[in-house]
């Protein structure tokens, strides 16, 4: 008898164990998932790359999203042996980087996207991220049809790599056509399972729309989420996380139903010194936010 209530008070124990781990377990593991678009730094990494990784990991980052990758100049100077290493070094990931697309969305010319494979390949990242449409690739909905077509063709190219095709948005793909705008082109013709969306928040919002009712109608399609606040006073500038008038707290109730997997804070202009200001958004992203 003893024994088995032994064995029942265990099991017992051992569900409530299985009931309280998961909840801990997203709990050790928030801060991992706060990332910085280093474009935020784009003044100061070219100049010094291995400071400015350092003080982006003192700062609390576990994650970078990379820019500007090219055959020739690497990442701002360094090949992506040795960048992986610099980032390795620092306790620092990269599962995204931002890799422009544009000849390949407009002539099918495999050149610069096997280049970028390679690019992201050597740095370990999940996702090959395109971050902006040349000018001349989108004034319809037909151009957008056609870019939705690109996409899934360099996303079957990526995912023979290893890769998750990834597209980051501005506002201008939330113009509205007879017919419908741009974003939505794009998320309804391309593939939901090879296919996925890094949704800038700010560019949504400033656009006039409500992220809330992208995740809504289009689940699980964001793995990843640039987190960058509007400012106050004037809302075609940024401000640090948590300062600004968009509200965070309550589109981050909806992560799971986006798919997040990666919160990444970006901004694009300073009222302070940048290295606090990547902190300061930092903090209240992994404090308040996940």
């Amino acid at each position: 008898m003893n024994s088995r209530r032994t064995f029942i008070k265990n099991v017992g124990i051992a569900a409530a164990g299985a009931i309280i781990l998961p909840s801990f377990a997203f709990a050790a593991a928030k801060g991992k998932r706060v990332g910085l678009q280093l474009y935020t730094l784009r003044d100061v990494i070219g100049k010094d790359v291995t400071g400015v990784i350092e003080k982006v990991a003192k700062a609390g980052y576990k994650e970078v999203e990379t820019y500007g990758y090219s055959a020739k100049g690497g990442y701002w100077g360094l090949d992506p042996k040795a960048f992986k290493s610099l980032l390795d070094a620092n306790g620092l990931k990269a599962p995204s980087g931002h890799f422009g697309l544009d000849a390949f969305i407009k002539d099918g010319n495999q050149d610069d996207l096997k280049i970028n494979i390679e690019g992201a390949k050597g740095i370990g990242m999940n996702y090959l991220t395109v971050p902006w449409l040349g000018e001349d690739l989108r004034s319809s909905l037909d151009d957008y049809k056609k870019v939705a077509a690109r996409l899934n063709e360099a996303a079957l190219i990526c995912k023979q790599s290893g890769l998750t095709l990834a597209y980051h948005n501005h506002d201008f793909e939330f113009k509205k056509y007879d017919g419908g705008t741009g974003y939505e082109v794009m998320l309804q013709e391309t593939d939901k399972d090879n296919v996925k969306f890094e949704m800038d928040l700010y560019w949504v919002v400033r656009s006039g729309n409500d992220p809330l009712a992208l995740f809504n109608k289009y689940p699980g399609r964001f793995p990843m989420w640039h987190v960058k606040d509007m400012d106050k006073a004037k809302p075609s500038i940024n401000t640090e996380v948590g300062s600004g008038s968009i509200n965070f707290k309550s589109i981050f109730k909806h992560a799971k139903q986006a798919g997040l997997k990666h919160a990444i804070v970006e901004q694009e202009n300073f009222s302070m010194d940048p290295f606090v200001s990547i902190k300061k958004s930092f903090d209240h992203v992994n404090r308040d936010l996940i």
